[in-house]
């Protein structure tokens, strides 16, 4: 029979064994500080070029911050009027984002408490989210020719709504499984319709999920550029258009891009930061059910 020996406080052995334990601490803090700098570097590079002057930018050896912090590329953003594309970006990504969870919530919930469609039809809706965009996007183009929806708002709308509700429906339907059952009995029992306890029971404790399912729909939608290339011309030109639309073949217009590129992300982190704690708890939730 082995015997474990437990190291004497203040012998060499506990100090050798606290003393490794700090050693692996370290370790594993600075491996988590290096990936995060070789992660977010080329973020600081992009951001960093939208104040640069042509010189600075085009420098050797590299400027790695500028010497003044020139604002003539914003200026130029906003005269020219490029900044429209975030609001293009924000209405067909907030709209979208809107309906395919309203849309999606009631499914999920119908998929969850009603077994609708059996057991199989929640795979197979988010089959449909599986599906590459570049496989449907000229089927889409030919169909939205035909109806006259090129190049408009509620033709961007549609699409992004369809093309998430799979996401939506699949991440909710684990979200409202993890709801007590017995809870919106007893809200029906006590004489409230079936919407009342959606509105008052199933969405407040499904709040996490909500929000964590809102945040990354919106994110989805907001980096849409295949569908967006390829259904819009000139009036509803979203963010990710716009950028590479500086990339040319004789010149690339660095500076805009660095600007506009710091402009569309800050919908995106503004967001993540208000909705960090319920992201945290929402994607440790209901996310992996079957």
């Amino acid at each position: 029979m082995t015997v474990a020996v437990r190291a004497a406080p203040g012998s060499s052995a506990s100090l050798w064994q606290a003393r490794r334990r700090s050693l692996k601490t370290i370790a594993r803090y600075a491996a988590a500080v290096a990936i995060t700098v070789i992660f977010l570097f080329p973020v600081f590079w992009i951001f960093m070029m939208a104040f640069k002057t042509p010189d600075e930018i085009f420098s050797r050896p590299p400027v790695w911050l500028p010497a003044d912090f020139n604002l003539d590329t914003f200026k130029a953003l906003v005269r020219d009027g490029d900044l429209g594309a975030i609001w293009t970006s924000l209405i067909t990504a907030g709209v979208s984002t809107i309906f395919a969870m309203f849309f999606g919530t009631i499914a999920a919930y119908s998929l969850a408490r009603f077994k609708t469609g059996g057991r199989n039809l929640a795979i197979g809706i988010l089959s449909q989210r599986m599906i590459p965009p570049i496989v449907i996007v000229f089927p889409v183009f030919l169909a939205y020719v035909f109806l006259g929806w090129i190049d408009t708002f509620h033709g961007l709308i549609i699409l992004y709504t369809a093309f998430n509700l799979p996401y939506v429906i699949w991440m909710m339907r684990g979200y409202i499984e993890d709801i007590p059952i017995e809870l919106e009995h007893s809200a029906l029992v006590d004489g409230w319709s079936r919407w009342q306890v959606l509105l008052r029971v199933v969405f407040p404790m499904a709040r996490a999920g909500l929000f964590a399912t809102t945040v990354f729909t919106f994110i989805f939608a907001w980096n849409d550029y295949i569908f967006a290339l390829v259904l819009t011309r000139t009036e509803v030109v979203t963010f990710p258009v716009q950028v590479t639309s500086w990339f040319g073949q004789q010149f690339v217009f660095w500076a805009r891009i660095g600007a506009m590129s710091m402009m569309g992300t800050l919908p995106i982190f503004f967001a993540v930061i208000v909705f960090q704690r319920y992201m945290v708890r929402g994607i440790s939730l209901g996310a992996v059910k079957g």
